[in-house]
């Protein structure tokens, strides 16, 4: 059941949102959103450990995190970052293996979990739901192949791309990243992360004003970093 903090009215508007919830009769909706409930996290918290069971699949309400590994340093870039609405952790649960990886907030956050009970049963008897988690498991897939191919043989400049590419952050219209944030998802300091998006700016891919990504422009960037982003993705991506 829900913990008492836990906003269902908050949670039923977003699972309204995911087209899979739409395919369940009402009595499956219902049950659904009572056995959902919500963690929060202050910026720079853990909020799932690594080597903990998998609790359910969990989505991204509102905030800002970034899944590493328990042991990276400042050198290293993170697995994967998230903004609201994202959802991830199909792996872990489906496998039934206590957590690889640990989620860390950027930004203060709100994490909403669907039950290992639910998303089981969901996964036997909903083809939607069946098609919803297959989508998000190829879709990150594409995503840890284009990081490695990055870290192996991607510039400096290139591996910073990648993390404002549209195969990160999928039909989002703006980012708002801070310069910090973003060097900690591409495994650098802010000021080389600074010095990179100098660079971007002077080959044409990126627009800045005031600190700021302005605008970038999508279908360069992903020639640049040699990745097929998601053309539904929107053209502009703004960082602090």
């Amino acid at each position: 059941m829900p913990s008492p903090s836990t906003n269902l009215f908050q949670v039923a508007r977003f699972l309204r949102l995911q087209p899979w919830f739409a395919a369940l009769d009402a009595q499956r909706q219902d049950q659904v959103i009572r056995h959902s409930f919500t963690l929060h996290a202050r910026r720079g918290e853990v909020v799932l450990r690594a080597g903990d069971p998998p609790q359910g699949w969990y989505a991204l309400l509102s905030g800002f995190v970034k899944l590493q590994s328990p042991a990276l340093n400042e050198q290293m870039a993170a697995l994967l970052a998230l903004t609201g609405g994202e959802w991830f952790g199909e792996d872990a649960v489906m496998q039934r293996q206590p957590r690889r990886y640990e989620v860390v907030a950027l930004r203060d956050s709100e994490l909403l979990c669907l039950p290992r009970a639910q998303f089981d049963e969901l996964l036997c008897t909903n083809p939607a739901f069946n098609r919803a988690v297959l989508g998000h498991l190829n879709h990150r897939l594409g995503q840890m192949l284009s990081i490695i191919e990055s870290q192996r043989t991607g510039t400096l400049e290139q591996r910073l791309a990648l993390h404002l590419s549209r195969a990160f952050w999928h039909g989002l219209r703006k980012l708002n990243l801070c310069q910090e944030e973003l060097g900690s998802l591409a495994g650098m300091s802010r000021q080389t992360a600074n010095r990179g998006l100098k660079e971007l700016e002077r080959r044409g891919l990126v627009t800045l004003r005031f600190g700021r990504v302005e605008a970038v422009d999508q279908g360069a960037l992903d020639v640049f970093v040699g990745v097929q982003g998601d053309i539904s993705a929107a053209r502009e991506t703004r960082v602090a």
